[in-house]
């Protein structure tokens, strides 16, 4: 059915029976009903509300996103990623820390504030990996003994703060049985113990300028009372543990806390490594007047004065 629109007098009603006629003619209430029809159908089947939706859907990869409902969105999925990449990136740091075999890796892989869970076996093996002079300082191991005896210590928590590491020995309850420290100063420490053991004397800047094949030291060594070897180098027994023959030794020139740090260079096949050992400040300055001693510059100038006196 066509309605033509051009058809109908639109000119304002003079009577109200002429108002009356047009409202009630048949073009008007056909018009009316196919109004009325619209809005009942689309209130009850929604049709408009899907094809707008429908285009929409298909236009949306052009429009532009703005709006709140864009932004919302939009921060919505950024936080998400931001989540995920934190807890990726605290779980490799977790399996980083967890597969560490010393102390500094431990340190250097967890960022501050965080921490990781070891088994007490673990660190019992990180504390084997330690000088003995080092590990004493960390804790005795009678200590060590007495809590793995007891059967107590079960796990152990280490967490990175800005002084060092702070060790927590916990039970099968999580309650601390004991609390201990690494400061950063020791951690350096250990730190320059393993650079040595992939390095020569050369590698050491400690070590520069004072480095002295080991015959030479040998035969200084033999010249002091027997009274003050054991105070030349402290723990020799980790020398006599290490594979290798010692073919140089260094000798700092810093004394620290009364004690002056050696370095032995030890050759094994083609490998070299360097084992840090102390001796008491006192005893190592002796030495080294010795070592000056032995020279070859110190004794061609004992020999020319012993000439000049004979001439």
């Amino acid at each position: 059915m066509c309605i033509n629109f051009g058809d109908m007098d639109f000119s304002e009603p003079q009577s109200f029976k002429e108002w009356a006629s047009r409202v009630f003619a048949f073009r008007p209430l056909v018009l009316i009903l196919l109004i009325f029809g619209i809005v009942i159908s689309e209130l009850r089947f929604d049709w408009a509300e899907q094809v707008l939706g429908a285009y929409l859907v298909t236009t949306n990869a052009q429009r532009p996103e703005s709006g709140s409902i864009w932004e919302v969105g939009h921060r919505t999925v950024t936080a998400r990623q931001t989540l995920e990449q934190l807890i990726t990136d605290r779980q490799s740091t977790q399996r980083e820390a967890r597969g560490a075999a010393t102390f500094t890796q431990i340190a250097s892989s967890l960022p501050p504030g965080q921490g990781v869970m070891l088994s007490s076996e673990h660190f019992r093996r990180l504390y084997l990996t330690l000088p003995g002079t080092i590990a004493h300082e960390i804790v005795e191991p009678f200590e060590l003994l007495r809590l793995l005896s007891d059967g107590r210590w079960i796990r152990t928590y280490l967490e990175n703060e800005d002084y060092g590491l702070k060790i927590y020995l916990l039970n099968p309850e999580n309650r601390v049985l004991r609390e201990l420290k690494i400061p950063s100063q020791l951690l350096s420490q250990i730190q320059r113990v393993e650079v040595a053991l992939q390095a020569t004397l050369e590698d050491l800047p400690t070590f520069e300028n004072r480095i002295y094949p080991a015959e030479r030291f040998f035969r200084a060594l033999d010249s002091l009372p027997e009274e003050d070897l054991g105070s030349v180098v402290l723990q020799p027994e980790r020398l006599l543990g290490t594979p290798g023959r010692i073919v140089r030794v260094g000798i700092s020139d810093e004394a620290v806390s009364g004690y002056i740090e050696l370095g032995f260079e030890i050759e094994d096949g083609t490998r070299r490594k360097v084992i840090l050992l102390k001796g008491r400040e006192w005893a190592v300055w002796i030495l080294r007047s010795y070592l000056e001693e032995m020279s070859p510059e110190a004794q061609k100038s004992s020999r020319g004065e012993e000439i000049e006196k004979q001439g």
